[in-house]
């Protein structure tokens, strides 16, 4: 029997605070996820203070705990302490961080969701070794994050970069948000289904297998349907993913003549299908930047840590308080995996 080398750099706790689960997992040095637990969120702001300490306290049974950080999906304030507003959760101007530095006896960060999966595929997965990154993860909406020059970039105000609410049909889709023609409702998976309605709508006969579907329940359809429809051939299907994938590509030259990055992640649960979008994203994004053919082109290359990005990137910030380094700079080196 071998002796195991122990973890790299103190453990740190990251979860991800989503509006039906909440995951935790123990994370080292090195970007591994070493053990991880799951509860399901609750819907009072008490309560679900008192699931993340429940969970914490597990997994400090397991492993000794230096800090924790929290990946939300919502506004946070420029210090990083309090939630502002998050749209599936029950925190609206809540000093979090201090709260949960009380219950819990350790340093606790907060940090938005895009931003600390960018951070994690920065320091350990797809944006290793890119100056100005932009990460673009794609679900039921948009989230967004950018780093310049090695650094997250959140705005004067904390709230930046809201990428999937540029506007880019001029009284376009109804959004959520409160406009109409944002980028999300265009490119996500929701607007897969949504074409894929608009389609069957016009000609419903091309396609049995999403016509049946949505005539048994129109609002049973969604974009991973859509794509698994696409990936067997269905023909309103292909069309619908085409659609997103001209939507993309349009989307990250506009993003690309704003920030003029070297490198796009693409993340998100849509990212599993980019064999199905990713090469005609590219190719539309070559097409319709500004000064096509006479500038350089950002890689455009799909998450390596998955699902995971959230909780390793917001660990990983925890860890900076540990040893004394800014947790809101992004000056420590990245590396590789």
């Amino acid at each position: 029997m071998t002796d195991q080398m122990p973890p790299a750099g103190p453990l740190t706790v990251g979860i991800d605070v989503g509006g039906t689960n909440i995951r935790a997992s123990v994370v080292d040095g090195e970007g591994e996820v070493l053990d991880t637990v799951q509860a399901p969120t609750p819907h009072s702001a008490g309560a679900l203070e008192d699931a993340l300490e429940r969970a914490v306290h597990e997994l400090r049974r397991r492993h000794p705990i230096g800090a924790v950080g929290l990946a939300v999906a919502g506004f946070i304030n420029p210090d990083r302490s309090t939630v502002r507003f998050a749209p599936h959760l029950p925190w609206q101007d809540t000093p979090v961080a201090q709260r949960l530095t009380q219950r819990l006896g350790l340093p606790v960060i907060l940090e938005h969701d895009a931003n600390a999966a960018a951070w994690a595929e920065y320091r350990f997965g797809a944006a290793a070794g890119g100056h100005n990154v932009v990460l673009v993860a794609i679900g039921t909406g948009i989230g967004a994050a950018l780093l310049i020059d090695g650094r997250l970039y959140r705005g004067s105000h904390g709230v930046a970069p809201e990428l999937g609410h540029l506007q880019v049909v001029p009284q376009g889709r109804a959004c959520p948000c409160g406009k109409r023609g944002c980028w999300e409702r265009y490119c996500s998976g929701t607007a897969l289904a949504d074409t894929a309605i608009e389609m069957l709508a016009i000609d419903p006969v091309r396609s049995t297998v999403l016509s049946r579907d949505v005539f048994r329940d129109p609002g049973s359809l969604t974009g991973r349907r859509v794509a698994g429809a696409a990936q067997d051939g269905d023909p309103i299907a292909v069309r619908a993913m085409a659609d997103f994938a001209r939507w993309l590509g349009l989307g990250l030259a506009f993003v690309s003549d704003i920030f003029d990055p070297d490198l796009v992640v693409i993340a998100g649960g849509v990212s599993s299908s980019a064999p199905l979008f990713l090469d005609e994203a590219r190719e539309e994004y070559a097409r319709a930047i500004t000064g096509a053919g006479h500038r350089p082109l950002a890689r455009i290359r799909t998450t390596q840590l998955g699902e995971a990005a959230g909780m390793i990137g917001a660990a990983e910030l925890a860890r900076a308080v540990l040893v004394d380094a800014d947790p809101h700079s992004g000056r420590v080196a990245p590396t590789g995996r």
